[in-house]
């Protein structure tokens, strides 16, 4: 049996909005400039039109996608959705990334590239090589201090557990029962590789500057870090 190659893996990137209006149509236009890379918009029925500037662009390119969620109910519920349609569809390799410009589209070939090699591929902004571009010092200092918290906790050697660019092997996400992920904000990013460590699949990071969103307003809150302080330690005793 041959072995599939880059070229003829299908490909999607999945991209969580909610009132991304701003950034929604430049955002597809870049993405549509990676080879071979199909989009798909997760919409939480946005009150801004992000929806429906989405279904416009779907409209006119068959790459992209809109999925139509009926309310706002948390990115790993988005990402969740979007896992299983991805998979239900065929895609053998499966990116997400955020809506704001905040990942470097330059580097989904990158993520591509060692998928070739790994089961995930994590886009790290806490190695040599990677970092921040005009995020303030309490952002830094929260991502930064999440993923310590977490790796102490949960005894893992990833460098940002609380990223959110990264590309699975359609395999790991057959294999981590999705169904049974408990989280939604920050801590989903940690459940979700933790998981997949815990399944045996292999995992490297690879360098990415993030930018700090310049339109929209950051969807962080108190309950999604005071999540991530509760349920991480849990992880450990739901997954022995």
């Amino acid at each position: 049996m041959s072995v599939p190659t880059s070229s003829t893996l299908r490909k999607v990137v999945l991209v969580p909005t909610y009132n991304e209006l701003p950034t929604i149509e430049p955002l597809v236009e870049q993405l549509l400039k990676v080879p071979d890379l199909d989009v798909w918009v997760i919409d939480d029925n946005s009150p801004d039109g992000t929806g429906v500037v989405a279904q416009k662009i779907a409209d006119r390119t068959p790459r992209v996608t809109v999925l139509h969620r009926e309310k706002k109910n948390g990115l790993g519920k988005a990402y969740l959705h979007g896992f299983k349609r991805a998979l239900e569809a065929g895609y053998d390799r499966i990116i997400q990334m955020d809506a704001d410009f905040s990942h470097p589209i330059a580097q989904i070939p990158r993520l591509l590239e060692l998928a070739q090699t790994y089961d995930v591929v994590l886009g790290c902004r806490w190695m040599p090589g990677g970092g921040t571009k005009n995020w303030p010092r309490y952002r830094q200092l929260l991502s930064r201090g999440g993923s310590l918290y977490a790796r102490r906790w949960l005894n893992l050697p990833i460098r940002d557990l609380t990223g959110g660019f990264k590309c699975f092997r359609r395999e790991v996400l057959l294999g981590i029962n999705l169904d049974g992920i408990h989280t939604t904000g920050y801590a989903f990013q940690i459940e979700v590789t933790y998981r997949a460590i815990k399944g045996g699949f292999s995992i490297t990071e690879t360098p990415i500057l993030f930018t700090e969103r310049e339109e929209g307003t950051s969807k962080m809150s108190r309950q999604i870090v005071l999540e991530a302080l509760l349920k991480v330690p849990k992880l450990r005793f739901w997954l022995q």
